[in-house]
């Protein structure tokens, strides 16, 4: 059995999204599982699963036997949502503005940060990951510990690896954040590249470790 988690596959900036697994399944093995916290709104705490005929008692029975039914009212009120065709309209709304969102990070990265980021082909989603160019001259520690100084957020693309990645990279995410503030982010953000390359080259000379250990925790050198 193929459990198919279809994440995000609603915001998809080119062509038409992309058909799902559970669409193409002609012999009941896959079970389509997706949520309306990325589509609506995480507190929205509803999802939905698409499972084979011969499933659907078993896990009827399952849901029973763990909190009996879910919130009817919130239920109803998505339900006449959807029927009203207001769901689509909100998805291709929301669509339109999150492709603005990764256009204009995207143009950024290659305008600004081609000397330290490669950022990776993508068409959908909710956030952007770009490698670190071979000649960038940091590390990912050092990046990430000067951006959350700065207060922003992004993280560090190892952390999505079962194993060390063959490159490393960062991972940034826009859904929640408006469309002005992204180039003054960007700024911020590339001014914590060039502190982190200079703190590098500084441990490099000095053939010291990139962070220095003391009482309260590591700190970069």
């Amino acid at each position: 059995m193929v459990i198919e988690d279809d994440y995000d596959s609603e915001f998809r900036f080119e062509d038409r999204p992309l058909e799902p697994l559970q669409s193409l399944d002609r012999s009941g093995h896959v079970i389509y599982v997706g949520s309306f916290s990325k589509t609506m709104l995480p507190m929205l705490r509803l999802g939905f699963l698409i499972a084979p005929a011969s499933l659907q008692p078993a896990l009827r029975a399952a849901k029973r036997l763990t909190d009996w039914s879910g919130e009817l009212p919130t239920q109803a009120a998505l339900a006449g949502f959807i029927d009203d065709g207001l769901l689509g309209r909100h998805v291709r709304k929301a669509t339109r503005e999150y492709a603005a969102r990764h256009e204009r990070i995207l143009t950024i990265l290659r305008r600004d940060f081609r000397a330290w980021l490669e950022p990776v082909p993508s068409a959908a989603g909710l956030h952007l990951c770009a490698y670190l160019t071979p000649d960038a001259g940091v590390d990912t520690a050092r990046v990430t510990a000067y951006a959350r100084e700065a207060g922003i957020e992004l993280q560090d693309l190892a952390a999505y690896y079962g194993e060390a990645p063959a490159r490393a990279g960062l991972v940034l995410g826009y859904g929640s954040i408006p469309l002005e503030r992204i180039e003054p982010g960007l700024r911020r953000l590339a001014e914590n590249f060039r502190e982190a390359g200079k703190s590098h080259a500084r441990s490099s000379r000095a053939g010291e470790s990139p962070w220095h250990v003391r009482q309260d925790g590591p700190h970069p050198a």
